[in-house]
């Protein structure tokens, strides 16, 4: 029996490699970084032995899907942003019997999923920056779900959340969920001041995000989901915030009540509200 024994919201903004790199910028992520870690030693705490990110650095167009090959290795360079992630190695073990299961239950709930399996698949810096945080030592397999879903709906993303559960809880893994995105994600205008690479683009943004913090904080998820598709598309979710659909259907969506664990508080990043947060798990 299966399963999910944490649940999370995380970042991944690429000044986190940067971070670690010499020059002006070098600490500037630090806080975020050790967050990361937190989660990491967490989950060892808890006997986990698989991540499924839920990345939204992951663009599809029909359909949801699943990467589960059997195992990851490369060197990765950012095609958006090759100045801050270039030649980052990586490499873990996958899980694809979990991934398949993930494809079974959400198809037998409504939801078209397809599971892959395909060395030439690889991972988006959404799964590959957290983990190199978190699995630095490759301890823990790893699932990687596309959640930059440009042509669904919400709902159907809590759907696949309520499927994904199902799948974790037949299997044989003890399985940490991440949802990898960020809170309001407008860029900062091309151009902008480089100082702005720590500010939000604009208040109302940080206001918002604010405010999502404190019910959180709150436990207040009735409110939350229930103002989730307008904060989405008024404040630029990345990716649409199919993450955190997902992660609110693995939790019970409108029916979770419980505060969360804040890892990492707010942060700005060229232009865009982030944060660390861990998720309790219901019983």
């Amino acid at each position: 029996m299966g399963k999910l024994a944490l649940a999370a919201k995380v970042t991944h903004v690429p000044s986190m490699y940067l971070s670690e790199l010499p020059g002006k910028h070098q600490g500037c992520r630090e806080a975020a970084i050790q967050g990361h870690r937190i989660i990491g030693q967490r989950c060892r705490d808890l006997d986990v032995d698989t991540i499924v990110v839920l990345d939204v650095h992951w663009l599809v167009n029909a359909g949801y899907h699943v990467n589960c090959n059997a195992g990851f290795q490369g060197r990765y360079t950012s095609n958006e942003l090759p100045h801050f992630i270039k030649d980052m190695d990586y490499a873990y073990r996958g899980n694809p019997q979990l991934g398949r299961r993930i494809a079974e239950c959400a198809n037998a709930a409504g939801v078209g999923t397809r599971s892959h399996e395909i060395d030439s698949l690889e991972l988006e810096y959404g799964t590959l920056v957290p983990m190199r945080y978190m699995n630095g030592d490759g301890r823990f397999n790893v699932v990687s779900v596309a959640a930059w879903c440009a042509w669904h709906a919400l709902d159907d993303s809590r759907r696949f959340g309520a499927a994904l559960r199902q799948a974790i809880e037949a299997s044989d893994s003890r399985v940490a969920v991440l949802a990898s995105g960020s809170l309001s994600h407008r860029f900062n205008d091309n151009g902008g001041a480089e100082a702005a690479m720590h500010q939000t683009s604009r208040e109302f943004f940080r206001q918002v995000d604010l405010r999502v913090v404190e019910l959180w904080r709150q436990g207040d998820w009735k409110t939350f989901c229930a103002m989730l598709p307008d904060y989405a598309e008024l404040c630029v979710g990345e990716g649409g915030m199919h993450d955190t659909a997902m992660l609110l259907g693995l939790l019970g969506w409108d029916g979770y009540d419980k505060p969360v664990e804040i890892v990492t508080d707010y942060f700005a990043s060229s232009g865009t509200g982030q944060i660390n947060a861990i998720f309790p798990v219901p019983a």
